[in-house]
C-alpha cells in the first residue's frame, strides 16, 4: 500500500490538557460538573459563518449558538418542524405567502433584541453572499435581484416570505431548520462590515447569535469552547460550559474516556466500542444517523468517465466484508442517496464484491491491463480502513489505488474544486427532506467549471444529468407525498444504476459516554448535536 500525506500534523494533545489553563485537570480526575467535554474529529471546521458552514463539526456549534426560525424538538425529534423564533406561521391561499410571527423578548448574546429585520438579514444575506450551502434557499427563486422583494419584515416583529412557485409547505419549513437558517444579529453583524461583505470576515471567526451558548474561542483543528447565556428562552443550559476537542484517534479517545478527561467519545472504532461496552461507569449510545458513506469518480477523467468502468468500481467494492468487520454495529450496507427513514427511501442493494464481473466489465471498456488513480480521503480512522479495502480489491482487477490523506479542510478544499481522481468521503441531511439529498446528488443545472455549484455533489464530480436534473425539479414541486416518493424511488433506481457515485453505508452513530452524562442528542437522522440538553 502507499500512502502520500500531504498533512499528518493533526497532533493529539496530553490527555490532561483541556484547552485553557484554569481547567488543566490530571488524569484519572473527572471534568466538572456542569462543564461538558466532547472529544471529537473538528478539522473540517473552515469558518464559522451560518451563512457558510456546511462541515459537520461546524454545524454541530451552529445549533448550538443560533436558533432558527424553524426548530426541532430535540427530546422528541419525529415531531417534525415545530416553532422556534418564529412563534407562529401561516401560509397565504397563494400557496406561495409564508408569514412568519416573531416570538417575542428574545435577545441575542449582544443583548439586542431578535427582530423579524435580523431574520430579513440573515436570510437575505445567504443569498448575496451566495456560499455553498445557499443553494437550500436560493431553490426557491431567491436571487441576488429579487432577494429583498421575497424575503421581508414587513413590521418589527412579522416577516414574510414568498416563494417562486408552490412548493409542499414541509420541503420550505424543514429548509428553514438548516445551518443557513440561523438567525444573525444585524446590528452587531454590520458594526464589523468591511467593503461591503456583510460582516462575513467577522463572522468567520465570532458568533453573534442567539442560541444556548455563545461562543469563547475556536482554535482550528485543535479545539472550540462555548460558554452558556444565562436566560435562555427555552431554559438554562445544565452544562454552563462546553468544550470540543480535536482528538483523530479512536484509541485516544477511548483512553481519555476510560480515565474520565472527556464526558462523551464521538469517533470510536467498533473495536473501541467493544472494549467500553460493560465497563462501570461508561456507556454507549447508537443512533441511526444520516450520513452516507460513498466514493465518487469525477467524470472529467478520461477512464473514470466510462459506465463500464464506473460499474467495475461499484463491483470492486467489499460492502459486506467492511460492514461485518471494521465497521461492524457502525455502518450497515446502504446503496441508494436517501437515508432510511426518509420518505422515498430505498433498500435496494444491487452490488456486491464480484471481481470476475468487474474485469469482464473493465476489458469490456477497453482496461484489462488496468490503470492508476489517485483517492483523496480524510485522515479518519473508519475512513483510512474503507479506503484500504477499495485500494485492495481494486488492485485484484489491477486497478492501482494511491492514497492521499489530508485534513477535512484540505480533501474538502480539492473535492469542491474538482481537483481529483476518486474520493471518499460522507454527507449527511441539510434538513428532513428527500430532496436535501437529491438536490445534491441527482440534480446539476450548470455543469461549467465557472458555476461553481460547488454544494451539489453532482457538479464537485462534473456529472452532467439535463434529464435527472428535470426529473429531480418535478420531485420537489410534487404535492401528493406518495407519488413524491415513488419519484424519488425512480430516480435513486436510475442513480445506482449510471451515476458516478458508489455508495456504500448509512451510519449509526455509537457514542460513548460517562454514565452519569445524560440527554446528548446526536440529531438522528435529521438534525445535528444538541448540547444545551445535557446533563450530569
Amino acid at each position: 500500500m502507499r500512502i502520500r500525506s500531504f498533512i499528518m500534523g493533526i497532533c493529539t494533545l496530553p490527555i490532561s490538557y483541556l484547552v485553557s489553563a484554569p481547567f488543566i485537570q490530571t488524569a484519572g480526575a473527572e471534568t466538572p460538573p456542569n462543564m461538558l467535554v466532547i472529544a471529537n474529529r473538528i478539522d473540517d471546521m473552515v469558518q464559522l459563518d451560518p451563512a457558510e458552514i456546511f462541515e459537520f463539526a461546524g454545524m454541530d456549534m451552529a445549533r448550538n449558538v443560533y436558533d432558527r426560525l424553524v426548530a426541532f424538538d430535540p427530546l422528541n425529534l419525529s415531531k417534525g418542524a415545530i416553532p422556534g423564533l418564529a412563534m407562529s406561521w401561516t401560509l397565504d391561499s397563494d400557496g406561495r405567502t409564508y408569514t412568519f410571527k416573531m416570538r417575542p423578548g428574545i435577545k441575542f448574546h449582544s443583548g439586542n433584541p431578535v427582530t423579524a429585520a435580523d431574520a430579513e438579514f440573515s436570510l437575505q444575506r445567504v443569498i448575496l453572499l451566495k456560499k455553498t450551502p445557499s443553494f437550500i434557499l436560493s431553490q426557491f427563486g431567491f436571487t441576488a435581484d429579487n432577494v429583498k422583494d421575497a424575503i421581508k419584515a414587513t413590521g418589527p416583529m412579522t416577516l414574510v416570505i414568498k416563494t417562486d412557485k408552490v412548493y409542499a409547505p414541509s420541503f420550505v419549513l424543514n429548509c428553514l431548520t438548516a445551518g443557513i437558517g440561523g438567525i444573525v444579529d444585524k446590528k452587531l453583524v454590520m458594526g464589523h462590515e468591511v467593503n461591503g461583505d456583510l460582516g462575513h470576515e467577522w463572522l468567520k471567526t465570532h458568533s453573534a447569535g442567539s442560541g444556548a451558548y455563545k461562543l469563547t474561542s475556536w482554535k482550528p483543528n485543535e479545539s472550540y469552547s462555548l460558554t452558556a447565556v444565562p436566560g435562555y428562552w427555552r431554559g438554562d443550559a445544565a452544562m454552563k460550559r462546553v468544550i470540543v476537542r480535536h482528538v483523530s484517534e479512536s484509541a485516544t479517545q477511548r483512553l481519555m474516556l476510560e480515565k474520565g478527561d472527556i464526558d462523551i467519545a464521538r469517533n470510536l472504532s467498533a473495536e473501541d466500542i467493544k472494549a467500553i461496552s460493560g465497563k462501570e461507569g461508561l456507556a454507549v449510545d447508537n443512533d441511526l444517523r444520516g450520513r452516507i458513506m460513498y466514493f465518487s469518480l469525477n467524470q472529467k477523467h478520461p477512464i473514470l468517465s466510462k459506465p463500464k468502468v464506473i460499474q467495475a468500481l461499484k463491483y470492486l467494492t467489499d460492502y459486506k466484508g467492511m460492514a461485518n468487520s471494521f465497521l461492524k454495529g457502525q455502518y450497515s450496507v446502504h446503496q441508494a442517496f436517501l437515508p432510511l427513514t426518509y420518505l422515498g427511501e430505498l433498500k435496494d442493494t444491487p452490488y456486491s464484491l464480484n471481481v470476475q464481473k468487474a474485469q469482464k466489465l473493465l476489458k469490456e471498456a477497453g482496461h484489462e491491463e488496468g490503470f492508476e488513480l489517485e483517492m483523496i480521503v480524510r485522515n479518519a480512522q473508519e475512513r483510512l480502513d474503507i479506503a484500504q479495502s477499495l485500494q485492495n480489491t481494486s488492485g485484484q482487477a489491477k486497478v492501482k489505488v494511491n492514497l492521499t490523506v489530508g485534513t477535512g479542510k484540505q480533501i474538502l478544499g480539492r473535492y469542491r474544486n474538482r481537483d481529483f481522481d476518486i474520493y471518499l468521503g460522507a454527507w449527511g441531511p441539510d434538513y428532513p427532506d428527500p430532496q436535501t439529498n437529491a438536490d445534491t446528488f441527482s440534480h446539476n443545472p450548470d455543469n461549467r467549471d465557472e458555476a461553481k455549484l460547488t454544494g451539489k455533489l453532482a457538479w464537485r464530480n462534473a456529472w452532467d444529468i439535463p434529464k435527472m436534473t428535470l426529473e429531480t425539479e418535478a420531485a420537489v414541486v410534487e404535492l401528493d407525498a406518495i407519488k413524491r416518493g415513488e419519484m424519488y424511488v425512480k430516480i435513486q433506481k436510475q442513480h445506482q444504476m449510471s451515476s458516478p457515485f458508489g455508495i456504500m453505508f448509512q451510519q449509526t452513530e455509537q457514542t460513548g459516554r460517562q454514565k452519569g452524562v445524560k440527554n446528548f442528542i446526536t440529531g438522528s437522522a435529521i438534525s445535528e448535536a444538541y448540547y444545551w440538553t445535557v446533563t450530569k
